[in-house]
């Protein structure tokens, strides 16, 4: 009988850890499930990414926006070295704000709420048709649509193909 009750034991243990493994596992299985990285290239705002050095403020017309764009320890050495292509690991985070009077200090701007983050990640083996780039724009934390990021690499392909796809140059 205790062989019989240990067996039983066993299995209800097991239907358990299945039971679990089904529950946690479906929000990441589950079709349609929530992604946050970009369509067509998979990129995601990377962790820590707001620790990163600056590497300029950038100003865009058409625009009512303060922006900066910040690099990691890959993209920061690559400035300063003057590296260009810049390497594999390299990734560039530009961060918009909705530009606001500020209410201190007559005929100052500030940053009001955050408009976009758009991050650049290079790996010329996983992006070879985007010249090693992909890219990623997203508005609350979430990745915008398909069509824009569409537009992405013919931008930069058009305007700044002689400096690796880049638009932004070391402030110093």
């Amino acid at each position: 009988m205790k062989g019989h009750a240990a067996r039983k034991i066993a299995v209800l243990l097991s239907v358990a850890a299945a039971a679990i493994f089904i529950a946690t596992a479906a929000p990441f299985t589950t079709a349609g499930a929530e992604d946050d990285s970009s369509p067509i290239f998979g990129v995601k705002i990377p962790a820590g990414y707001r620790q990163w050095e600056l590497i300029a403020p950038s100003r865009e017309a058409g625009f009512v926006e303060l922006r900066g764009i910040l690099g990691n320890a890959v993209a920061i050495k690559a400035y300063s070295e003057g590296t260009l292509p810049f390497p594999d690991g390299a990734m560039l985070a530009k961060l918009a704000w909705k530009e606001v009077p500020s209410a201190e200090f007559n005929g100052a701007f500030v940053p009001g709420h955050t408009t976009t983050v758009q991050i650049m990640v290079k790996d010329s083996k996983k992006y070879t048709s985007t010249g090693g780039w992909g890219f990623g724009r997203f508005i609350d934390g979430k990745a915008v649509d398909r069509a824009q990021h569409e537009t992405c690499f013919g931008c930069h392909q058009a305007n700044v193909k002689d400096h690796d796809f880049v638009f932004t140059r070391f402030a110093r």
